[in-house]
């Protein structure tokens, strides 16, 4: 049966897949930048796979995009910390590459080759790995079959199952089983997601629920954030400041007219917000949304901030900073279509507020359920929350406590990784 679906991927999905990248990227600027950089990917990995020390194991982690690297980084840390090794960090997508070639922690970076039998080999003949490790989902087969072939561990970790997943359909699920079978160890995040994978028959000692390094990596960055100062210290002595989150349109339809409503029986709250994209036309926009209401203030000129009562934040990359100002929180995404990271903001012990769209994000639906999380359906119930919220001071604390001790009470997924990397090793 493995031959048999052996066959089906190679003969019918590989080409179907090709022809449809092909097509995509004649029109998809991100996908066409895609194709360019896998141009010359053996001959580049030829010439700095030489650079390397050949003395060290050389240990290859795979993400599709830059999120699941988040993922990936505390483990390559702990690592590069602790061994002599050798970290080769491929990706699919170009912005996880893009934005990762100069990572200091990887020896090589490079896209993945598309996913052909030959292709497969001759990447791993080239760089010569002692174990992969692919993170979350993103699975290939060929290069799987193609470990296997070589004899080379492979690990899927923080690798999750849902219950509904497209994974399960009855054809489908036949080609993962045999799939499966040849990834040496698959570590989820969650005692549930171990049962989903063993419904595909893979074995008890095969899978093991350690934990998600999205908490590890979440509370590192934290500490580093702590410190950054961004803002003045005693710039909002005696306010309650709202960080809203990666926002989108969806989002702001919901969130600003609530703090706007807010602001006005409460002279002490302070909006921050940071769109998802910020470019001039979302900024205008938002700036618009408080014309003749509240006062607003782009972050780039906060040296002639005069008390405005929304922030409005012009940059990118400094939004876990942020959430150190915060008294309470609203994560963006969950009004459109699927909900930003709200451990980013849980870390720092404060209530946390989002939109229905939370089914990507099981972290999400914990904090709920816990209490440190609150749940908005429209702009009424954001007000009455953030009016309760900014009233009650006690149940604030209360709220963010839970926020904090659930960050606290999932830390070590990292460590107990690298105990299996390093019985692999």
């Amino acid at each position: 049966m493995k031959k048999f679906w052996f066959l089906f991927y190679n003969l019918l999905v590989v080409p179907v897949l090709y022809i449809g990248v092909k097509i995509v990227g004649l029109y998809n600027p991100k996908v066409k930048r895609g194709i360019k950089g896998r141009g010359r990917i053996f001959e580049e990995l030829v010439v700095n796979a030489a650079a390397i020390q050949k003395s060290n194991k050389l240990v290859w982690f795979h993400s599709s995009s830059l999120g699941e690297f988040e993922q990936a980084k505390p483990i390559i840390e702990e690592l590069k910390k602790n061994k002599d090794i050798n970290i080769l960090v491929t990706f699919f997508s170009p912005s996880g590459y893009d934005n990762s070639r100069k990572y200091p922690f990887a020896d090589l970076v490079s896209y993945l080759p598309f996913d052909t039998k030959a292709n497969a080999a001759k990447f791993i003949q080239i760089v010569k790995p002692n174990l992969s490790i692919l993170m979350r989902y993103d699975l290939w087969p060929n290069h799987i079959w193609a470990m296997k072939s070589f004899n080379i561990p492979t690990f899927l970790v923080d690798a999750t199952m849902k219950n509904n997943s497209r994974r399960k359909i009855s054809f489908i699920k036949n080609f993962h089983k045999y799939l499966f079978r040849d990834v040496s160890k698959i570590l989820t995040v969650s005692e549930s997601d171990a049962v989903e994978f063993r419904d595909f028959g893979c074995e008890n000692g095969q899978v093991k629920a350690v934990g998600d390094t999205r908490f590890d990596r979440v509370y590192q960055r934290s500490l580093t954030a702590r410190s950054r100062n961004l803002l003045k210290a005693d710039l909002f002595n005696g306010k309650k400041i709202l960080v809203a989150g990666s926002t989108w349109e969806a989002d702001e339809e919901v969130i600003l007219p609530a703090f706007t409503r807010l602001a006005k029986y409460d002279n002490d709250a302070i909006l921050i917000i940071a769109p998802h994209e910020p470019t001039v036309i979302n900024l205008e926009r938002i700036e618009n949304e408080f014309t003749g209401e509240l006062d607003t203030i782009r972050f780039s000129s906060m040296n002639n901030y005069k008390g405005e009562r929304v922030i409005i934040i012009d940059s990118i990359g400094i939004l876990l900073t942020l959430y150190t100002y915060a008294d309470a929180a609203f994560v963006g995404g969950s009004f459109k279509q699927n909900i930003h990271n709200v451990l980013e903001a849980a870390v720092y012990g404060i209530p946390v507020l989002f939109g229905p769209k939370i089914d990507n994000s099981q972290e999400t639906k914990e904090l709920l359920r816990l209490g440190g999380g609150i749940l908005i359906r429209n702009k009424k119930e954001a007000y009455r929350n953030l009016r309760l919220l900014f009233l009650n001071e006690t149940l604030r604390k209360e709220k963010g406590k839970i926020s904090y001790n659930y960050v606290q009470q999932n830390l070590g997924a990292t460590d107990r990784i690298l105990k299996e990397i390093n019985q692999a090793l």
